[in-house]
């Protein structure tokens, strides 16, 4: 793609309300878009509006036709239904943050458990970790393991919690795992789940019924994904996965049967929702975080112009087995 000089002039407020209308946007009250502008910013508000805007076909120089999108929104694109769609999307996220949380958490436990029964420094030998986590980087020599240590030690020595100024003031020994895992965030975990070895691993996932063990893993990356999305306020209800969890084989875990059939829902939020359903059962069996998902997402905007479905939900999914299972 040739690259050119960005020549968009900058525009006051009240002349960015009259862009959105000039484009086809319905404003009923200015003051109040002026208002939603300035708490927002044009350019974030644009990404929920995006859906909004149509296609034009455009006919190429050889006689072929393709579709353009325009600039220009489509018939009857209210702003009141794109601000009803940013509050949405506001809420959906810590909604994610809330199952994310406790899915760290408990995954971090589980961890510190399985690694602590070896010593409560184990994680700093890497021995206790597969070959990859031993493999130097060709252009830094740093294995991963190392890269790991020096995360981990920074986020110590810089960590300002109580429990963290205690043990700096009371002893010179590294941080043992069961402390340690309080001042990991859920990359950190999904790096370490990368490096246990394999009969670790074996055990851990049994404990949620996971079928193999590189699912979990996969499954880590891209919960991590979305909640780097989340914790930046980014745009999460449409949102393409970069790294889509795998659903598996089909029949191979029980209640994915239908994301294993379905491409367009394992490349959007649904394959994480899903996942997430599926864990918050095993780490948090009594929570009801389905059931509130369910309630969210009646909320949705009603608009012909965007759906549930450009989030990757099936239309009946919450008739589907995997939310049914904590309403028993």
């Amino acid at each position: 793609m040739t690259q050119v000089d960005y020549k968009k002039a900058y525009l006051s407020v009240p002349e960015q309300v009259e862009l959105l209308q000039a484009r086809g946007m319905l404003i009923s009250d200015t003051d109040r878009a002026s208002a939603c502008l300035h708490r927002i910013g044009y350019y974030r508000l644009s990404g929920y509006a995006y859906p909004f805007r149509h296609n034009e076909i455009i006919t190429n120089s050889d006689g072929t036709q393709s579709q353009k999108l325009s600039e220009n929104f489509r018939p009857n694109t209210e702003l009141s239904k794109v601000m009803e769609l940013y509050v949405f999307d506001k809420r959906l996220r810590l909604l994610f943050l809330d199952a994310i949380e406790r899915i760290e958490v408990g995954l971090r436990v589980e961890i510190a458990l399985l690694l602590g029964q070896s010593g409560p420094f184990s994680y700093r030998d890497p021995i206790t970790f597969n070959a990859y986590f031993s493999k130097p980087d060709v252009l830094t020599g740093e294995t991963p393991h190392q890269k790991l240590i020096t995360k981990l030690d920074t986020a110590f020595e810089r960590s300002r919690e109580e429990f963290a100024e205690h043990y700096k003031n009371k002893y010179k020994s590294d941080l043992p795992i069961w402390m340690s895992i309080e001042l990991w965030d859920f990359g950190t975990l999904a790096t370490i789940l990368q490096g246990i070895r394999s009969a670790d691993l074996d055990k851990l996932v049994v404990t949620y019924e996971v079928p193999r063990r590189n699912l979990l893993q996969s499954w880590a990356q891209s919960i991590n994904f979305i909640r780097n999305v989340c914790a930046h306020h980014g745009r999460l209800w449409n949102r393409p996965l970069v790294q889509q969890p795998s659903p598996g084989k089909w029949g191979e875990i029980k209640g994915f049967e239908h994301l294993a059939a379905d491409r367009h829902a394992q490349r959007r939020l649904y394959a994480v929702a899903a996942v997430l359903q599926y864990l918050m059962c095993y780490i948090h069996p009594t929570s009801t975080w389905g059931a509130r998902l369910k309630v969210h997402l009646d909320s949705f905007p009603s608009s012909p112009h965007v759906s549930l479905r450009h989030m990757g939900f099936p239309e009946n999914w919450s008739e589907l087995p995997l939310w049914k299972r904590d309403e028993g």
